[in-house]
This record gives structure tokens, sequence and C-alpha cells, in this order.
């Protein structure tokens, strides 16, 4: 979705939308100009020829509103046919207006500029062949204009340029600008999405390692399982050593539970489904799990009881980007021997908050601050970047800002992503 959006800021959708609105001002402008001659002047032109093709201008400005609303791409032919409009209808007034001795005349150079700035090669140069053959016809082919009863044609040729002069250097000013602002934007989302590209390669190189050394680990825990309750009942009768054997067969036993959350969590991913549960029994399954990783932790959780029973489809990730959350936040309160966590859950407006607040020295610099500097020693800086991920994955956004008394993460999801149907 975000790169249909992104390619809809420059390129054919972005010139044709400008198109559109350019169409609109030449619709007021060529009216009134046809109008005040006709009218104030007094200038005996064909009125009616020329509102003609007004009208049919303002017919396909209506059309072209409505192909911009359409869901299906704007493709760059279909930009070249909405030019060929434009210069097929003013080369017709300008064809009863004096042709190419009509100051006016020089209004064929825009498109071209217009396209040369957001469209290919071949395409301006097809522009450029349009707008040049119209030249030619209406150099050679035109209804004179006729002088005004009063005074010579010069000065009213004069002031046409001026009028004409300040027209161009404002709709090339403007509608230009726009576009190059669309290609900078572009730009940037581009940028954001090579970065993004280059952390998602890191954290899947990190997962295949992770994945191996899982593998890998399965045999020597084996091995552990199976040698500990034979040494514990050789040494039954020492209760210290009996004590030490029951406390690593435990520690065997969690990491044998971790090896299997994470092939779990490798199949939920493959698989696709998402698991669905209360609010309340998800947040509490992941600070069950928090509390046997930091037991020493003071999590005080701030759950309202409308939000806790809201009904969710818990994507894979969602679990293990909230427990790193609360872990990057022990270890920052740690470094101020404190051992307070605060997870508050907010449900509003469409979204689920899950704002995780620190008693630590908080992020490098003060206010929104960019994720991944918190000053943390030791880290491997990955909880943060996979927060992140999930975040964007599931269409959400993952934010920092320092408070007075340490840091806060908050973890916004839509709940169109994850709430239950």
């Amino acid at each position: 979705m975000q790169h249909r959006q992104a390619s809809r800021r420059i390129g054919p959708f972005a010139l044709t939308r400008t198109l559109a609105w350019l169409r609109l001002c030449a619709i007021a402008g060529q009216s009134v100009a046809v109008l005040v001659c006709a009218l104030w002047m007094q200038l005996a032109i064909p009125l009616l020829p020329l509102l003609t093709g007004i009208g049919a201008l303002a017919v396909f400005a209506v059309f072209a509103a409505w192909r911009l609303g359409q869901p299906w791409p704007v493709r760059e032919w279909e930009t070249i046919a909405h030019v060929a409009v434009d210069t097929l209808v003013l080369g017709y007034l300008l064809y009863f207006t004096g042709g190419a001795t009509n100051p006016f005349v020089t209004l064929l150079l825009v498109p071209i500029a217009l396209t040369a700035a957001a469209l290919s090669v071949p395409a301006v140069l097809a522009v450029a062949a349009l707008a040049g053959v119209a030249y030619l016809v209406l150099l050679y082919r035109h209804v004179p204009l006729p002088m005004p009863m009063h005074g010579g044609g010069f000065p009213l040729h004069v002031a046409g340029m001026g009028v004409n002069f300040v027209i161009t250097a404002l709709l090339l000013g403007f509608f230009i600008n726009r576009l190059a602002r669309a290609l900078r934007v572009q730009q940037l989302e581009v940028q954001r999405v090579r970065e993004r590209a280059l952390r998602d390669e890191g954290i899947l190189a990190i997962a295949t390692q992770a994945a191996g050394a899982a593998h890998e680990l399965n045999t020597p825990l084996s091995t552990m399982r199976t040698l500990l309750p034979e040494l514990r009942r050789e040494h039954a009768r020492d209760a210290v050593l009996e004590e030490d054997l029951a406390l690593l067969q435990e520690q065997v036993d969690r990491c044998r539970a971790i090896l299997r959350e994470m092939v779990a969590f490798g199949q939920a991913q493959l698989s696709q489904e998402a698991e669905q549960m209360p609010l309340q029994a998800f947040v509490h399954g992941c600070l069950e799990r928090f509390q046997l990783l930091r037991p020493e932790a003071e999590l005080t959780l701030d759950l309202p009881e409308a939000a806790a029973r809201l009904e969710l489809r818990v994507p894979a990730g969602l679990r293990h980007a909230l427990i790193n959350l609360l872990n990057n936040a022990a270890d920052a309160s740690a470094s101020r021997d404190s051992d307070a966590v605060e997870l508050r859950i907010r449900c509003d407006g469409g979204w689920l908050e899950l704002a995780v607040r620190d008693q630590g020295p908080g992020f490098e610099t003060e206010g929104n601050v960019a994720l991944g500097r918190s000053g943390k020693q030791g880290g491997l800086g990955l909880g943060l970047a996979l927060a992140e991920a999930t975040a964007e994955r599931l269409n959400g956004e993952l934010t920092a800002a320092n408070t007075p008394h340490g840091a806060q993460v908050r973890l916004r999801l839509p709940l169109a992503a994850i709430a239950a149907a």
C-alpha cells in the first residue's frame, strides 16, 4: 500500500492531477478573457465557437476528475492523452483568435515543461511534437484577430504579451514546484524503504543464526536432561548438591521450553495464522514471561476494564515485541538502581497503544528521538529494532520520548489489523 501511494506522488498520476487543477484555471481564465474581449472591449470575435470550446474542455475536466478517483493506475499514455486534449482545445481557441499572432500562443509550451518534469523522454518528445504541429497549423491557418475600434492593434498585442508572461510565470512556478516537491517526497520514501530493507536483512541474518543455534543446542540440552536425574539419584544424600542439581534441571527445562517456543513462533509465521484471545489474557501472558526473565522487576500495569475485554488476533511477533520493550525498560531502570517498570494500555480512536515507561537516564536527546539511541550498555541493540519491524509490518508505529523520570516507548497498532472480527 505504501509503495502504491509513493508511486502516485510523482509520474503519470501526479502530472494528471496537476493537469486537472491547471485545466480548471484555464477554463476560468479563458472564460473571463473571452467575455472581456467580446463584451467590454467590443472585439468582433466568434463568441459561440469559443464558448463551445471552453464548454467541451469543462466536460472533459469533469471526466478527468472522475478518472482520478478510480482505483486503477494512471498510465503514461493516458496522461499524454490528457495533454493532447488540452493542447487541441487551446489550439481550437487560438484558431478563432489570431492563431500564432495571438500572444497567448506560448501557452503551448506549458504542457511540454510539465511533461518534462514528470514523464519519460519519449513522452516529452510526443507532447513537444504535438505542440509543434499545433503551432505550425496556427501559423498558416487561423481567423485573424479583429483590431479594436479605437487605437492600434500593437498596444493591445503588447498588453496581451504582458498578461501572457505573468500567467506563464505563475503556472510554471507553481505547478513545477508541486511536481518537484512530490519528487523530493518520493526520494525520501525510497531512502526510508532502503534503510528498512537493510535493517530487515540484518534481522533475517540474526534469525537464521538463531535457528541454527537452536538446532545445535537441542542435542546438548537433551543430553543434560538425561544425565541430571541420574546425578540426582546418585547424590540424593547430599542436600546442597541435590538443590543445585534441581535448579540446574529447572534451567535446562526452561531452555527446552524456549526452544519449543521458537519453533512454534516460526511455524506461526509460516502459516500466517494469528492466535485469538482477549487483550487481558495476552497482556498477562506477556507479563508472566517477563517476570520469569526479570523476577526483580517491579511492574505496574494500567489496563482499563473496557480495553481488557477487547478480543485480539495476536499476530506473530507482537508478544516478543512487548517483552523486548519491557526488558529494555527494566535494563534502563536498573542503570539508576531502580526496578520500576510501567505498562500503560489504551484503546482510542481505532488504535491500541502500549506505552512502556522506565526510570532510567532516558534517551540522548530531548523529545521524540531516534529509536535505538537509548544509551543502554551491554545490549545487542535488537529490542527496539525488532519491535519497530513488528509495528511497521502491522501498519503501526513505534515512537520514543523522554519523560521527567526516564523514557517512554509507545507501540501504536491499528485495531483493524489486530482486532478480531
